[in-house]
């Protein structure tokens, strides 16, 4: 199980990092191609390049010092102690040692949907935040899945990678946008007088950067999705690793999957953080083809994995939540 569990960590981190990678790449190609296509000189696109991963960087900032406390304020969390909330603190506490790292603060989201996420910069400066309707529904065991998982997501940075992730691809999407808005109200026809004289070089740049600035938002958008869902299956195994229990965390996933209220205080922005997709199937917001999070009959599986159990069949993920 330990050599399993250790490899399913290690390949999980490979991909994340490639996907994340591929993100930069697409958005240093749109920099650079969008910076030759106006100027037709090489250092016009590095230019460009230059000052829109500036520019990025400071939305990361941003994000980085205060994306959190908006997150919490958005989702209507309010913050718990151990006189207010005894069991879910103790939960916490003991999951909180066996990974070695500060206590988080916790907050409580009163919502009868059972559900949760982790949010911060770093594992100093973290928050996990608890539905009630998660804690009026899980047994300990369960919870102390659901925990470990989000404290996995402290403990191995995702809140930051998330975040820095996120903001790639939304510097991807704004750039786009310029550029085409530029080229729509005739920057671009002004830009291709100019270029009658300057090779054949610089029209095919500017194919290239209209052709990425359609294309590159949606890759982006699709490797970010990716990259999300490699980062639940790492927390899920690092869950197992910290209780030593994969049957809570399985129960866990089962039931908070199959329960059929709405989080309605989730939204696009906001569905990668929690525990499993807040935006459930039969809603008009859901799309398959863009889920954050892997399915849990998938998730479950590569628990089993680690255990050498027999898969679960999707017709078997309501059993196990115990509604049949």
């Amino acid at each position: 199980m330990a050599d399993t569990f250790y490899n399913q960590i290690a390949e999980n981190k490979r991909k994340s990092f490639l996907l994340t990678l591929l993100v930069v790449a697409l958005f240093a190609a749109l920099g650079f191609s969008i910076g030759f296509a106006a100027s037709g000189e090489l250092s016009g696109a590095i230019l460009v390049t230059v000052v829109a991963l500036l520019v990025g960087g400071g939305l990361a900032l941003g994000s980085y010092f205060g994306g959190d406390a908006l997150v919490l304020r958005v989702s209507g969390a309010r913050e718990v102690d151990q006189a207010s909330a005894p069991q879910l603190m103790n939960v916490v506490q003991e999951l909180t040692i066996a990974a070695n790292i500060p206590m988080p603060k916790v907050y409580v989201i009163d919502d009868s949907a059972p559900n949760a996420f982790a949010t911060g910069r770093d594992p100093k400066h973290a928050s996990i935040a608890i539905t009630s309707g998660l804690l009026e529904k899980l047994d300990r065991e369960e919870l102390q899945g659901v925990i470990a998982h989000e404290l996995s997501h402290v403990r191995n940075f995702d809140i930051r990678f998330a975040m820095i992730v996120g903001v790639l691809v939304g510097s991807i999407a704004l750039l786009a946008d310029f550029f085409l808005r530029f080229t729509f109200w005739g920057g671009g026809r002004r830009s291709s007088r100019d270029r009658e004289g300057g090779g054949g070089l610089q029209v095919i740049f500017f194919v290239i950067a209209i052709v990425l600035s359609i294309v590159a938002p949606i890759v982006a958008r699709f490797v970010q999705l990716a990259v999300n869902r490699q980062r639940e299956y790492l927390a899920d195994a690092s869950s197992v690793a910290l209780t030593r229990n994969p049957y809570g965390l399985e129960r866990a996933l089962a039931k908070i999957s199959a329960d059929p209220e709405v989080l309605e205080v989730a939204n696009r922005a906001t569905q990668h953080m929690y525990f499993t997709n807040p935006i459930k199937k039969f809603e008009e917001r859901a799309s398959g083809l863009m889920s954050t999070h892997p399915a849990t009959v998938d998730r479950i599986n590569r628990i089993r994995e680690l255990t050498g159990e027999k898969p679960l069949e999707p017709t078997e993920v309501a059993q196990l939540a115990g509604l049949e």
